[in-house]
Parts: structure tokens; C-alpha cells; sequence
């Protein structure tokens, strides 16, 4: 059952699947969309312009049609009038064209955006299979495309009868007006019923815009096992991951080690915890050279004992170090006191052992803010010793 379920496309689409799916052409397109944007442009635009439109045609038609001897006579004249006809009608009908021109590019990018893949426009041979040609043909998607034909023809068939039904009258009434006034108001009344059925499409778009959309995401929808996949690709493998932060550690932890040599001092807890500390004339603040815990703790300690290190019992100011400290960084200002005890020990220790004399008598207590010990709650630890 679990590997069924992994199976199934369940996942929405992750964004990598989504780009994929943009560098090959696939987007969210709605025909509805772009078919009302520019049958309603094109309506409007005839009743913004059409008067002066039919006028400047009407113009251009009387005066290509209308002949003297010179034009006759001589077919110069009248080619030279034909370009000038035809140019004048370019020009009549740019803002009409440009206007529809200008929506059918504007239109499909509410929907998807823009978008220029050079996928979409090479060869798939795989489209001329007959048998993925009968499966597009009887799938889901054609049958939805079917029944939205339908309905849409008897929505626009259905308002365009009511429109006309309404004005039967007037209809019938063109015949008793003059020739001029009964062209001029057909052609308001025709644009009039085709701006009610035009803009009735609005409908149809409510529906298509977000089925398509809706319809997009669920085509580009990806199983748990894409998914674990595209993670495995575009973050790495867990395994490898692993192993990388584990190389990392690793030489981090050998860096650290090469540096406990160079220590003043290795404080610990005793066993919890070790932490080596480095102050050299110049320094502005001790600093931290090397930090662990149980193992690594040990291995501290004995690294240092074997480069003659002085290795000191310091439970409380072990745990402040551990605790609030980065390899390489200072002390915390509240310890500078307590590091300044140990560090003047420790160099009168080396003088005792060099020429010696008194032997150096370590500070019963160490000051250490009860804030920087997180077990400072816990029975008062013994006096801090020398343990080298």
C-alpha cells in the first residue's frame, strides 16, 4: 500500500517542476480569455470609430470610383489612383487593426505570462503517434473542451435569439425607413446585439480561466518518489550530506587539535569537559583554542600533556568556557578575572619548576558568574587543582 500511495501523483508541483514545465512551453493558457478580449475590442472599437470609419471609406470608394477621359484613356493615371486608394485604406482601418492586434498579443499573457521557449517551436515526432493521438482525442481533457463547445455555443446561440426576438419589431420596421437612415440603424442595431452576446463570453471566462489553471497544476502534480528525487538532486543525497559533515567535522576537529600545543592552559571539568586556553603579549583577551566534550575532552587532555601543557581541575570557570565560547574567540568579559588567576598560576608554576623556590598556591575560588555556569544549581564543587 505504501508503495502505491508513492505511486500517485498527490504532490503539487514543487517550483523546479513548475520552471520545467516553462522552459518547455507549458503554460496556463485560457482560448475563452483571449477570444472575448479581442471580439470585445473589436466591437467596441466599431462603435468608437465606425462612424468615421464608414465615412472615410464611403470617401474613398466615390472617389475610386469616379472617372475622367485622362484616367480612361491612359492606364497610369488609374494605377497610380489604385495605390493611393489602397494605401488610404491601410490607413482608414490601422486603428482598428492595431487595436485588435495589440489585444490578441496582450490578451493570453493574463494567463501564464509571458513566456519564449525554443522547446515549444522543435520537432516532436512523438505528436505524430497515432495511438498518442487517439489517447488525447478520448481523454478528459478533450471531452471537457466538447462539452465547453457546447455549452457555449447555446449560451451565445441562446442570448443572440433572445436579442433579436426582442427586436423583431424594429427589425420589421427597417423596411418603411429610407435607404440611408435604415442602413444606418441596422448597423446600430447590430452592433448593439453583438456587444450583449460579446460581452455574455464573460461568463465563459469565469469558468475557464481557473479551470485551466486548476487543470495546469493537477497535469504537473508529482508523486512523493519525484519528490524525494528532485530533493535528492537539488540538495544532495542524505548519505552524501552525511558523509560531507562528517569529512567536515573531522578536519575541523584536526585544525582544533594542532592548536592545543600552542595553549597556555587546558582547564576541565575533569572529565566532561576540556578547554584550552591561549594568551600571548599583545593579545587583547585570552582566547579559545580548543573545546570538548567527554572524548574529544580526553583527547584534548592528552594531546596537551604530551606537549607539556599545563592541564588544571576548574569545574565551574571549564563549564562557563565550554558553554559560552567559540574556537578562536575571547573569553566572555565577566571571566577575564578568573582567566587572569589561572594564566598568573600557571606562569608561576613554570618559574617554581624552572628556579624553584615557594611553590605556588592556587586561589581556593574562582569568580564565575552563577549566569555562565548552566549547572552552578549543583552541589559546590571542589577547590580547583593543579592535576599537572
Amino acid at each position: 500500500m505504501a508503495d502505491d500511495s508513492d505511486l500517485e501523483r498527490t504532490e503539487p508541483a514543487s517550483a523546479r517542476r513548475l520552471e520545467q514545465a516553462r522552459e518547455e512551453g507549458n503554460i496556463p493558457r485560457s482560448r475563452e480569455l483571449s477570444t472575448f478580449a479581442v471580439t470585445m475590442t473589436g466591437v467596441t472599437l466599431m462603435m468608437v470609430l465606425g462612424p468615421r470609419l464608414t465615412e472615410r471609406l464611403s470617401d474613398l470608394m466615390r472617389r475610386l470610383l469616379t472617372f475622367d477621359q485622362a484616367t480612361v484613356r491612359e492606364p497610369g493615371p488609374a494605377l497610380l489612383r489604385m495605390r493611393e486608394a489602397a494605401i488610404d485604406t491601410v490607413l482608414a482601418l490601422l486603428p482598428f487593426l492595431g487595436g485588435l492586434a495589440l489585444v490578441a498579443l496582450a490578451a493570453p499573457l493574463l494567463v501564464g505570462g509571458w513566456n519564449v521557449s525554443t522547446k515549444a517551436i522543435g520537432p516532436h515526432f512523438s505528436k505524430l503517434n497515432p495511438a498518442s493521438g487517439l489517447k488525447r482525442m478520448f481523454s478528459l481533457n478533450a471531452a471537457t473542451e466538447a462539452l465547453k463547445a457546447v455549452l457555449k455555443s447555446m449560451l451565445i446561440g441562446g442570448i443572440a435569439t433572445w436579442v433579436i426576438w426582442n427586436e423583431r419589431a424594429e427589425l420589421v420596421g427597417l423596411v418603411t425607413l429610407p435607404l440611408e437612415t435604415g442602413m444606418g440603424r441596422m448597423v446600430d442595431m447590430l452592433l448593439h446585439t453583438f456587444f450583449i452576446v460579446t460581452g455574455a463570453m464573460v461568463l465563459l471566462v469565469a469558468v475557464d480561466v481557473p479551470f485551466q489553471l486548476w487543470n495546469y497544476h493537477k497535469q504537473l502534480r508529482m508523486t512523493k518518489e519525484e519528490v524525494r528525487q528532485e530533493y535528492k538532486e537539488q540538495e544532495g543525497s542524505p548519505e552524501v550530506k552525511g558523509r560531507i559533515r562528517q569529512l567536515q567535522r573531522e578536519a575541523a576537529r584536526r585544525r582544533m587539535m594542532q592548536e592545543v600545543p600552542s595553549a597556555n592552559v587546558i582547564v576541565t571539568n575533569p572529565t566532561h569537559y576540556a578547554v584550552a586556553l591561549r594568551y600571548n603579549e599583545g593579545m587583547r583577551a585570552p582566547q579559545v583554542v580548543a573545546k570538548g566534550s567527554l572524548k574529544l575532552a580526553e583527547r584534548i587532555i592528552t594531546v596537551g600533556r604530551e606537549n607539556a601543557v599545563t592541564v588544571m581541575r576548574v569545574p565551574s570557570f571549564t563549564r562557563a568556557l565550554y558553554f559560552n565560547t567559540e574556537l578562536g574567540q575571547d573569553i566572555p568579559v565577566p571571566l577575564y578575572q578568573a582567566a587572569a588567576q589561572v594564566l598568573a598560576y600557571v606562569q608561576q608554576l613554570r618559574l617554581y619548576e624552572k628556579d624553584g623556590g615557594l611553590a605556588p598556591v592556587f586561589p581556593d575560588q574562582l569568580e564565575v558568574p552563577a549566569d555562565l555556569d548552566p549547572e552552578s544549581k549543583r552541589p559546590q564543587d571542589a577547590a580547583p587543582e593543579a592535576i599537572q
